[in-house]
């Protein structure tokens, strides 16, 4: 394949492109996700997009991918993402870690681990170093 289906998956993520999230979820999914509050499960493609409606509201302006690092491993892919979102409250940072494997062409498996919204003014006490 050509294309990296977790890069493809993330930015459509950012861009709360449904359709196309859609068009990479293999029908028959099987997702789980867990967010600091919740875990998350859904088994199609519209289910997901529910999903990602809740976590991206309307108020939600996703502004950038200020990361993307797309790996694999045995039978498994992996993509971290961290997006900047503008939200009524202030300029926010979130970053989510996914897991995937393929099936014919699309996401037939995928779990994400997310670290919730994160204030974008916060200091931490350790800078981590951006992979390039």
């Amino acid at each position: 394949m050509d294309h990296d289906l977790g890069a493809d998956f993330a930015n459509a993520v950012a861009a709360k492109d449904h359709d196309r999230v859609r068009a990479l979820i293999h029908a028959e999914v099987d997702f789980q996700a867990m967010t600091p509050g919740e875990f998350w499960h859904a088994s199609c493609p519209d289910e997901i997009v529910g999903v990602l409606d809740e976590w991206f509201g309307e108020d939600d302006l996703i502004e950038a991918v200020e990361l993307l690092d797309c790996d694999g491993f045995a039978d498994r892919k992996r993509v971290g993402y961290r997006l900047r979102v503008k939200r009524p409250d202030g300029q926010h940072l979130i970053e989510q870690q996914a897991y995937l494997s393929e099936r014919d062409g699309q996401i037939g498996w995928l779990r994400i681990m997310c670290s919730g919204y994160r204030r974008a003014d916060a200091t931490t006490s350790a800078t981590p170093q951006a992979k390039r």
